[in-house]
């Protein structure tokens, strides 16, 4: 197979490619919208109360492209996803805007990283190093500048850091967050795990955000979430890779088998 943009030794594939990851799926998504231009061209140009998968769909079809497909894959979704984007623009914002893309970015870099070295082993200083600027890519291939990306770890704490501490919330954003956390429109199959997603969602959450959206939280749930992520990181290492790498292959596979019915993989399904 055609080499990809990055090998199986890249230590990005090494963290990306944890199931486990999708974890966290809530707690980047509510990140990104706690941002008011994000959360404006969520609120304003996406169905995201009535087709909640297809948003993740999306997303990880554009991560696990990018990260684990050939460099044909990741081109075509990297210009399917900016596509999409140039469509999404209002008032204030437009999601070109690179202090966006940046966000965003950012978000799913941070997310990654608490329940990677949380949950199934902590980075080596060098590797995280690495990890980092890899996952600049991300943001890049969709057209942000690499300039744009914070240097090195020490610049992401401090922008991370002046991020949570100064985004304030919107009410735009707590409607999705709403929709996103008690949604309406699931198969009946999934929703028996809404309460739990719901639950851990909140809690991976930075307690600024947290109370900028009013989701309710306390030390004894903040001692049930500890103690969650206490046992998973007991049992999740230990698990099969085949099991690890289900979600990254079914996406992946999902998104080959639409590669080769149409040149543009996603941009039909939004």
């Amino acid at each position: 197979m055609e080499d990809g943009l990055f090998d199986d030794a890249a230590v990005i594939r090494r963290v990306a490619r944890e199931g486990l990851l999708l974890a966290g799926g809530g707690r980047a998504t509510l990140l990104q919208v706690a941002h008011p231009g994000v959360a404006r061209g969520v609120y304003e140009h996406s169905d995201f109360a009535d087709r909640p998968l297809d948003r993740l769909r999306t997303t990880m079809s554009y991560v696990y492209g990018v990260l684990f497909g050939t460099r044909d894959e990741a081109l075509a979704i990297s210009r399917a996803v900016a596509a999409m984007h140039r469509r999404v623009t209002g008032p204030g914002y437009f999601a070109d805007d690179p202090d966006l893309q940046v966000w965003v970015n950012a978000t799913l870099y941070d997310t990654a990283m608490v329940l990677y070295q949380r949950v199934v082993r902590p980075l080596s200083a060098a590797d995280a190093d690495l990890c980092f600027r890899q996952y600049s890519v991300l943001a890049t291939a969709i057209g942000c500048p690499e300039s744009a990306w914070p240097a090195d770890r020490a610049a992401f704490t401090t922008y991370w850091r002046e991020m949570i501490s100064s985004l304030k919330v919107s009410a735009e954003a707590r409607v999705i967050a709403n929709a996103l956390m008690w949604p309406r429109k699931l198969p009946v199959a999934m929703r028996p795990g809404v309460p739990l997603n719901r639950f851990v969602t909140i809690g991976l959450l930075p307690a600024p955000i947290r109370a900028g959206y009013h989701f309710s939280w306390s030390p004894r749930r903040e001692r049930l979430h500890d103690a969650g992520l206490s046992a998973t990181s007991v049992v999740y290492p230990h698990l099969p890779h085949r099991v690890r790498d289900a979600a990254k292959d079914y996406y992946l596979n999902d998104l080959r088998r639409r590669y080769a019915r149409r040149r543009n993989p996603i941009a039909a399904d939004g």
